[in-house]
């Protein structure tokens, strides 16, 4: 009887272990992919940076549920005024979620822009980047850019760059300013998952929410 009852149990554990074990190689596997085929691509100087046409702006919220000012969203408008005030790039493709009338990333980063100095008919506006996949795809298929350099912190920039090699696309990324590691703790570990649902996603290519009629860039 004993006998029978510890079988049981072995038996009940196997499964939660199994998949466990399930999650940290997939957590292990699709961050060492990500990371490790994307270095080359990636920018932090921008003496360095070759210029593109267009830079793609990867929107985030203006301020954190605590009403401070998002620093990832400060060190983004500055990446992307210092690119375009060097003549890295000509236009400013700012993609971002607009999935409410009280949430709109894209206007939000315009309005900066324009303070700073870029001209409002050197900004454009992707109003349908719910996701950075869908970001990166919409630049390519609606937008009609085959080269860009895309705009963010480097945990995110290395995300975008493997979506972008997946499809084809020729991009380089340059890295704004990042934050703390105490600041960024839960946006690093949501980060590792996100990864994951990228691997699941290339695989079974799935496509962005919305693609909508082509815009030219500049035209």
């Amino acid at each position: 009887m004993f006998k029978k009852i510890f079988t049981s149990k072995k038996k009940s554990l196997q499964l939660p272990i199994l998949s466990l074990l399930i999650v940290i190689a997939s957590l292990f596997i699709s961050n060492y992919l990500v990371k490790h085929t994307t270095q080359t691509q990636i920018y932090h100087n921008v003496n360095e940076v070759s210029h593109n046409r267009v830079g793609l702006v990867l929107g985030t919220s203006k301020y954190l549920k605590s009403r401070y000012k998002n620093a990832y969203y400060v060190h983004r408008i500055n990446a992307t005024v210092n690119l375009y005030k060097t003549g890295k790039k000509d236009y400013v493709l700012i993609s971002g979620d607009n999935s409410t009338v009280y949430y709109d990333e894209p206007n939000t980063f315009k309005n900066q822009l324009i303070k700073r100095g870029i001209p409002t008919d050197k900004i454009y506006l992707d109003y349908a980047g719910f996701r950075t996949l869908d970001s990166v795809v919409r630049a390519n298929k609606a937008f009609g850019l085959s080269e860009f350099t895309i705009i963010s912190q480097k945990f995110h920039i290395e995300r975008a760059l493997y979506i972008a090699n997946h499809k084809n696309i020729k991009a380089i990324r340059f890295v704004a300013n990042d934050v703390s590691t105490k600041y960024g703790f839960k946006t690093l570990v949501r980060e590792k998952f996100a990864r994951v649902k990228l691997m699941i996603d290339l695989l079974f290519n799935i496509q962005p929410k919305f693609l909508g009629e082509p815009i030219q860039i500049g035209q």
